[in-house]
């Protein structure tokens, strides 16, 4: 009996073993940028790899939003310092235009110039807010203090 305990236990562990470094894999990936779409102040970043969770994505973002502006000028905010960019995976590439429910860029042409609807973080700026995240979750606020809050 003792033995097939141990024969279990070591199956368990392994399989821990396996989850964990897949996950340590996954989340070790760099973000992929695959293309940028803009319209006035909004921008559209398609992306594959992108962090799993939303403290992940955030603090993406906040590492990254100097990159983004030297290297794609986004984000690009209105006089009054509006603006709006959404992450969107880019899964399985541009599609056709289903006609319902998917995201088709007007500076491409169709037919393939659509995406499934898969976003995973909005990024918001304006003079009444500030900046704030909406994410799957809710929506999260940089206090004056600098602390993170959720609403």
């Amino acid at each position: 009996m003792k033995s097939k305990n141990k024969k279990v236990i070591c199956a368990l562990l392994l399989v821990i073993c396996a989850l964990l470094s897949y996950f340590l894999w996954l989340s070790l990936r760099p973000v992929e940028i695959i293309a940028i779409h803009q319209r006035r102040n909004y921008s559209d970043v398609l992306v594959k790899n992108f962090p799993l969770t939303e403290q992940g994505k955030i603090n993406w973002w906040l590492k990254n939003k100097k990159m983004l502006k030297d290297m794609y000028n986004i984000p690009k905010p209105a006089q009054d310092g509006f603006f709006t960019v959404i992450f969107w995976y880019f899964g399985e590439g541009y599609k056709e235009t289903d006609g319902y429910d998917r995201l088709c860029f007007d500076d491409m042409k169709p037919p393939i110039n659509c995406i499934d609807k898969d976003s995973l973080i909005m990024v918001n700026n304006s003079k009444n807010t500030g900046l704030y995240f909406i994410l799957d979750s809710g929506t999260y606020h940089i206090n004056d203090s600098g602390k993170m809050v959720k609403k």
